[in-house]
C-alpha cells in the first residue's frame, strides 16, 4: 500500500512538471509573436510612415517683425528766458488743454530773491504780531481769506493751481501788512522791500503755455518738424536711413523746451519687400503689436514704391500712442492678416487640375475631399467646403456635388497623401 501511494505521488509531480513546462513554452511563443509583430509593425512604419492630423477649429496669422519710424503730429513749445533754468508745471504725459501752463523758466537769480523774501516775511511778521490789537477790520477779514486760501492749497494737487494759490496769498499777506499799521515806518520800508523783491521774480520769470490740447512731453529732439505728418511722400527708405537712430534708444528729456503732443493718433513708416506688402493698398487695415502689449488695430495711410521692388508704408494707430512718447524708432510685429476655422497642415493639401484636396482616413478607408482655402501661412490653411453654387460655378453637376464627400470637425486627415490615394 505504501509503494502504490508513493507511485501516485510522483506521477502527480511529474504531470504537474509537463503542465508547468507546457505554460513557459506558450508563453514564450506568444511573446516572440508579439515582438515580431512589433517589429514588423515598427520597420513598416519607418518605410512607409502614416501620418494623420486631426481637424480641428483653429487660428492662423501671417506676421512678420519690422522696424519702423515714428511720426506724430507734435508741437514745439519754448520761451525767451530759458537760459535761467526751468520748472516743470505739468508731468511728462499729462494731458493739457489749450493755453494751460506747461512749465516756466526761473527769474534772474531768483533763488537768491526767494531768500531774500523769505528772510522779510519774518521780520514783517514779526512786527505784525507786535501790531496784533491794532487791526482794522479790513485787515480781519484779508486774515480770512488768507487762511481759506491756504485751506485750498492743501486740497490740489496741480503744480499750476499752487502757484496761483500762492501768488494770491503773498498779495493778502501784503496788503493786510499794510492795513495792520499804517503808521510803522519799518514795517513800511520793509513791505516796500519786498513788494520790489517780487516785481524783479516776477518780471524775469516767463510762464510757457500750450498752443494747443494734447499730451505734455519734455522729449525733443530736433526732429519734430522733419518727420511730420504733413507730406508722407518724402519718408522714403533713404531720407529715414540717412538720419541714422538707434533702434528703441528712448529721446533725451530738453531742460529748455517742451512738446504737445496729438495723442489720439500717431503713425508708424517701415519697409518691407513681403508679398503681403507689396500687394497692399492705401486704406487696408491690420494689426500691430508693441513690446509687451495687446495687438491693436492699423491703417495704411500711405504708400511709396521703391526701386528695389519694396514698399516703404505708413499706417495710423490710434490705439497705445502714449507708449511711443519716449521712442523715434522701434521693433514691432505687423500682423498683415489673421483667419479662423478649419486648421489643418499644408502637407496634408494636394492640387489637382488646380483644385485642392485633402484624403480623409477612417478606418483604413481613404476618401478624397474637395476643400476651398481661404487663408494660407508657410504652415497651415484655413479651408471650408464649398457651396453649392460655387462647385456649379466650377463645373461640377448637381449629381458630382450629390456624391461629394465634405470635410467636418475631427476627421483624420492624411499627411503628404499619395496619388493612389488622391485617385480613390
Amino acid at each position: 500500500m505504501k509503494n502504490i501511494e508513493f507511485d501516485t505521488e510522483k506521477e502527480e509531480n511529474t504531470e504537474k512538471r509537463k503542465i508547468s513546462k507546457s505554460k513557459v513554452i506558450a508563453a514564450t511563443v506568444i511573446f516572440a509573436i508579439i515582438l515580431i509583430y512589433v517589429i514588423y509593425y515598427t520597420v513598416k512604419l519607418v518605410q512607409n510612415p502614416t501620418n494623420t492630423f486631426i481637424v480641428t477649429n483653429g487660428k492662423i496669422s501671417q506676421e512678420e517683425n519690422d522696424i519702423g519710424y515714428i511720426v506724430r503730429e507734435e508741437t514745439v513749445i519754448k520761451g525767451q528766458n530759458y537760459k535761467n533754468g526751468m520748472a516743470k508745471i505739468k508731468n511728462e504725459g499729462e494731458k493739457v488743454a489749450k493755453g494751460d501752463s506747461v512749465f516756466r523758466y526761473y527769474s534772474s537769480g531768483e533763488e537768491n530773491l526767494k531768500s531774500k523774501i523769505a528772510e522779510l516775511d519774518v521780520e514783517i511778521q514779526e512786527l505784525m504780531q507786535n501790531e496784533k490789537g491794532n487791526y482794522p477790520s479790513d485787515a480781519k477779514l484779508l486774515e480770512s481769506q488768507i487762511e481759506k486760501e491756504l485751506d485750498s492749497i492743501c486740497q490740489v494737487n496741480n503744480a499750476q493751481k499752487i502757484q496761483e494759490y500762492k501768488k494770491s496769498i503773498n498779495t493778502y499777506i501784503t496788503r493786510k501788512a499794510k492795513l495792520s499799521s499804517p503808521s510803522n515806518t519799518k514795517l513800511k520800508e520793509l513791505l516796500n522791500q519786498r513788494e520790489e523783491y517780487e516785481n524783479k521774480l516776477n518780471s524775469d520769470s516767463e510762464n510757457v503755455n500750450a498752443t494747443e490740447s494734447g499730451i505734455v512731453s519734455y522729449r525733443v529732439d530736433g526732429l519734430e518738424n522733419v518727420l511730420t505728418v504733413d507730406d508722407f511722400s518724402k519718408l522714403n527708405n533713404s531720407f529715414l536711413q540717412e538720419l541714422n537712430l538707434k533702434t528703441g534708444q528712448t529721446v533725451a528729456s530738453s531742460e529748455e523746451m517742451g512738446k504737445i503732443i496729438n495723442n489720439y493718433e500717431c503713425y508708424i513708416v517701415f519697409n518691407s519687400n513681403t508679398n503681403e506688402a507689396k500687394n497692399s493698398k492705401v486704406g487696408d487695415t491690420l494689426k500691430i503689436r508693441l513690446q509687451n502689449s495687446d495687438a491693436v488695430k492699423a491703417t495704411i495711410e500711405n504708400i511709396i514704391d521703391e526701386e528695389n521692388g519694396s514698399k516703404t508704408i505708413a499706417i495710423k494707430i490710434t490705439n497705445d500712442v502714449e507708449k511711443l512718447i519716449s521712442y523715434r524708432k522701434i521693433s514691432f510685429d505687423i500682423i498683415w492678416w489673421d483667419a479662423e476655422g478649419f486648421r489643418i497642415p499644408n502637407e496634408a493639401i494636394k492640387e489637382k487640375d488646380g483644385l485642392a484636396y485633402v484624403v480623409r482616413n477612417r478606418n483604413g478607408y481613404y476618401n478624397k475631399m474637395l476643400v476651398k482655402i481661404l487663408k494660407q501661412n508657410d504652415e497651415f490653411c484655413i479651408v471650408r467646403q464649398y457651396k453649392t453654387e460655387e462647385l456649379l460655378g466650377l463645373g461640377f453637376t448637381n449629381a458630382q456635388i450629390y456624391d461629394m464627400r465634405n470635410i467636418a470637425l475631427y476627421d483624420e486627415i492624411v499627411l503628404n497623401p499619395t496619388d493612389e490615394q488622391i485617385l480613390q
